[in-house]
């Protein structure tokens, strides 16, 4: 552990489960590495099938402790939870870089956002209302109402990029419905779901309201949305094990939010600012390593500025600063692991074995400054067609795609040739023009003159294979909730 880093949680060697408030360990733990040096940080414990049991037993008794509270109480609760995560935003900040290996910077904007969730759906506890509906019941009078219940226990399966407002984002929600969770984060990448966990503990929120049990997939995560006291699952991840966790959750018919994979157009028009857009571009594409579920990595550039745009492109990316995401001035980080390099740079040669041009990246970095062989240089594609797998498949690293169009209508029929709908991106300074593309385009947010633009009141969730169900929003809190009718027939006067 570098000597730098002196907060206590990273001093530890080992990092048991919170399960009902108490530290947890396993017969099985795991390694954790940070991706950009190889360096240990610590062994977590890891669940199976009895610690998965132990943890929704745990949250159903917090269950009843959460619902116990007034809603301003629990409003008090999260106010305060944010409170405490804010205090330690850079040592959040500083494990999900060690753990994840994204830029520090980058780190930091994800807890910002973590908290400005938790600040939000607070005030969605008291908001959380039904509905009186006039009716009349074998032409008697009566009184006809409804109310909002919490589902019950939500298992959040979280994946091992942006760890800590990817966890949040389901946390949140479900607290604000008065759900007790379940979380899953990813065996690569456990460490800060567990501090947020001790953190919520200090913050007043009741035991087994917030339980974290990393795992594998294979066996925790099937367990989790297999069990039958598990009232809703809530996924990030890749579109395959979506699938998986459909047919697991049939065995108790559990609520479904799935953000899945994602493969999405960023259409860039001839009116634009070219330099103004290249660098919003690029970052569209390329961060997090463009380890992003909405990353822009099918770049679509008007004809009449494509020659220029692609070459201020690629001297843009030619000048990004690849290296340890904790060192100064480093852009982009390493890939988590050396297999999702692999995969990666699979997906390089196959471009060039298939045709494509490379114009710039391309490479495996790996020196004395960056020895773990996860690091890709971001690299830019031109000259493709839609059946090369690096323009139909997801990739998950720091590649794009650069293609030119003439006019809306093709522009829009490129970027929903894709069986994913969850993003897309518009730079254009013509109003008719963002309007028309924007409604076309099949995806669950469309940002225009901007890239991952995002707020917590704003719902997003996924079109087609990309998923379904709000992660944010009203929306998100109203899907924790179930709705109760009550009809009462009055009596007669």
């Amino acid at each position: 552990m570098s000597s730098a880093i002196t907060y206590p949680f990273l001093q530890q060697q080992d990092y048991p489960m919170i399960i009902d408030g108490n530290s947890v360990q396993s017969d099985e733990t795991i390694e954790t590495r940070n991706p950009a040096t190889g360096e240990l940080l610590g062994r977590a414990y890891l669940a199976g099938v009895k610690e998965i049991d132990m943890a929704v037993t745990s949250a159903h008794n917090g269950l009843g402790r959460w619902t116990a509270l007034k809603p301003a109480e629990r409003e008090l609760a999260m106010l305060r939870f944010a409170d405490i995560v804010e205090e330690h935003l850079e040592e959040l900040a500083v494990i999900d870089t060690l753990d994840n290996g994204a830029p520090l910077a980058g780190s930091r904007n994800g807890v910002r956002r973590a908290i400005a969730h938790l600040r939000y759906y607070a005030g969605w506890t008291t908001k959380l209302t039904g509905d009186t509906i006039p009716s009349s019941i074998d032409g008697g009078d009566s009184f006809s109402y409804t109310v909002r219940k919490p589902l019950g226990v939500v298992a959040a399966i979280t994946p091992w990029n942006s760890p800590v407002i990817n966890m949040m984002l389901k946390v949140t929600t479900a607290l604000a419905a008065g759900c007790s969770v379940v979380v899953k984060p990813s065996e690569l990448t456990p460490l800060s779901a567990l501090r947020l966990a001790q953190l919520a503990l200090d913050a007043g929120i009741p035991a087994g309201v917030l339980n974290v049990v990393p795992g594998v997939g294979r066996t925790a995560g099937q367990a989790l949305a297999e069990h039958p006291g598990i009232a809703k699952v809530s996924f990030t991840g890749s579109t395959a094990v979506g699938r998986a966790i459909i047919e697991s959750s049939q065995h108790n018919l559990a609520h479904l939010t799935l953000e899945l994979g994602g493969k999405s157009p960023d259409i860039v028009f001839g009116d634009v600012n070219i330099d103004e857009v290249v660098p919003m571009a690029a970052w569209a594409a390329f961060r997090n390593s463009g380890q992003v579920c909405v990353s822009g990595s099918r770049l679509l550039v008007h004809s009449s500025i494509y020659r220029k745009f692609l070459d201020r492109l690629t001297d843009f990316t030619q000048r990004i600063v690849v290296g340890n995401g904790l060192d100064a001035g480093t852009e982009l980080g390493p890939l988590i692991s050396t297999t999702q390099a692999d995969r990666v740079e699979g997906y390089i040669n196959s471009g060039v074995n298939e045709g494509a041009s490379l114009i710039t990246g391309g490479q495996r970095i790996c020196d004395a400054a960056r020895p773990t062989g996860q690091f890709i240089a971001p690299t830019i594609f031109a000259d493709v067609t839609p059946d090369m797998k690096i323009v139909a498949e997801e990739i998950f690293g720091p590649v794009v795609t650069v293609t030119p169009f003439d006019t809306i209508d093709e522009a829009v029929q490129m970027a929903n040739a894709t069986p994913y709908g969850l993003a897309a991106g518009i730079w254009t300074r013509d109003l008719t023009t963002a309007h028309l593309t924007s409604n076309a385009i099949d995806a669950g947010m469309v940002w225009v003159n901007g890239y991952s633009l995002y707020d917590p009141a704003l719902p997003f969730g996924g079109h087609k294979l990309s998923g379904y169900g709000a992660k944010s929003g009203r929306e998100a809190v109203e899907e924790c909730t179930q709705i109760k009718t009550v009809v009462m027939k009055l009596p007669k006067s």
